[in-house]
């Protein structure tokens, strides 16, 4: 088994030796992995994975060649746990059922009966396909299903199918202190540099200090401003709703950009960009920074980095009303272009797999708005990016 692990690696592409494979038989002789698979899985990736580029081709290598072993190191749970029952009131709708609710007919149309239901309803409801209440297949209220509906009184997404969220949401900012995986990153990101020297004299200059001192006969200390990235970059974040399966993806870009750029801002936004952006998540709903004033405070050279799936409602692009989140004066779009014209080196960062961009709807809009500029947050996709924004 551990012969055929190692060849099946080989043939995958990453490149392990045959020192590093005496390593691991080594290690299995004392006993480190303990007889538990997980840890073996762990203790053989650090012995033979030498790049993060390698670790998904591992991944899949193991999972082919010890497939059907048990990495549960825990027993299972015998009782039902609490929280099961208490979703034993949501809904949950086969194919069939879903292809017999009719979408109300647009945006316009649903909103206006939210309001009219609103007006109507005197009391609590549960079920039902009708009322604003929990469990049915009304398009409003939570714990349901519906194919368009305006989620109320939800803790979390379950089949992100609504249109509009009528709910106050936290969002957690994005770590930037996260290292692992992060190293390939900062390769791509180095593509996107233009070093220049100003600011305080605090560095010595050595040719400098040579060339003064041969030329005096005395000694003549030279110093000079320290050498830094004068490129500016903006990152634009996507945070909560779909974005929740990307986050760690998503903190280690982040975390890469800030140890490679000296001039580096960052802000939030939730799906789409609109009129205002903000810093801090916890703070998101009281202290927000209107988007027209990235316009008039940074210059037009400014490289801005959106990253974000681009996977929401096609309403929120296109109309006015469409924020999941709050009444939106305009719609996405107008703000997409808006940025594009005002910041020409601008580039859409996605973290949703390329091969599944053709079946959303809401990515194809915004890859036309971006003139095509959207690309995979992978490392060839990354490299593609910064090699367009350099330009």
């Amino acid at each position: 088994m551990f012969l055929t692990f190692f060849a099946e690696l080989k043939s995958a592409g990453v490149p392990v030796s045959l020192r590093e494979y005496l390593d691991l038989m080594g290690a299995m002789e004392k006993g480190l992995p303990e007889g538990r698979v997980e840890e073996f899985y762990f203790l053989a990736r650090s012995l033979l994975v030498k790049d993060e580029t390698n670790l998904d081709r591992y991944d899949r290598v193991f999972a082919s060649v010890f497939k059907g072993l048990d990495l549960m190191s825990e027993v299972p749970q015998t009782e039902i746990p609490a929280e099961w029952l208490k979703k034993m009131i949501e809904k949950t709708l086969n194919d069939e059922e879903k292809a017999a609710i009719e979408a109300l007919g647009g945006f316009d149309k649903l909103m206006e009966t939210l309001k009219q239901r609103l007006a109507e309803q005197k009391e609590r409801h549960q079920g039902g396909n009708k009322w604003i209440g929990t469990g049915g297949t009304s398009p409003f209220g939570a714990y349901g299903c519906n194919p368009e509906g305006v989620r109320i009184g939800q803790h979390e997404s379950r089949h992100r199918r609504a249109v509009k969220v009528w709910d106050r949401r936290d969002f957690k900012d994005l770590d930037d202190r996260v290292e692992i995986g992060t190293r390939n990153i900062k390769l791509a990101l180095k593509r996107l540099r233009r070093f220049a020297r100003h600011g305080a004299a605090d560095e010595l200059d050595l040719s400098g200090t040579i060339d003064a001192t041969a030329r005096q006969g005395w000694l003549d200390v030279r110093m000079r401003p320290e050498r830094h990235n004068a490129v500016r970059l903006i990152l634009l974040l996507d945070v909560g709703g779909s974005m929740d399966d990307h986050v760690r993806m998503s903190e280690e870009l982040f975390s890469a950009a800030r140890s490679e750029f000296k001039y580096l801002e960052h802000f939030y936004f939730h799906n789409c960009l609109y009129e205002r952006v903000w810093k801090d998540n916890r703070r998101r709903h009281g202290e927000t920074i209107p988007t027209e004033q990235l316009f008039n405070t940074f210059p037009r050279e400014t490289r801005i980095v959106i990253v974000g799936d681009a996977s929401m409602s096609p309403y929120e692009i296109a109309y006015a009303g469409g924020s999941v989140e709050h009444w939106n004066e305009e719609p996405g779009s107008a703000w997409l272009q808006r940025l594009t014209a005002a910041f020409p080196k601008t580039a859409w960062l996605n973290p949703l797999d390329e091969r599944l961009w053709g079946y959303t709807q809401s990515v194809g809009m915004v890859r036309q708005l971006m003139t095509g500029r959207m690309y995979p947050l992978t490392l060839a996709g990354l490299d593609d990016a910064m090699r367009a924004l350099s330009r």
